[in-house]
């Protein structure tokens, strides 16, 4: 399963988080690491059901990747 980041866009509850993170462990998921600066997490989650994560108008969803800085 790839891994994901969830955040919270702006002007989110805080609630909605939690509801992403149940949907996440409802679809077979497990949350690895949860932020603590910003609101969101990282999860494995299966591929074809990612679009239901990105049908959330609350969150923000992107592929976990490695950042590099130059």
């Amino acid at each position: 399963m790839p891994n994901v980041n969830v955040t919270l866009k702006e002007n989110a509850s805080p609630e909605e988080l939690a509801n992403a993170k149940k949907v996440v462990q409802e679809q077979g998921g497990e949350i690895i690491n949860e932020f603590k600066l910003i609101k969101g997490f990282t999860a494995s989650f299966p591929a074809d059901k990612v679009s239901i994560l990105e049908s959330n108008e609350h969150i923000h969803v992107e592929p976990d990747a490695e950042v590099k800085t130059q």
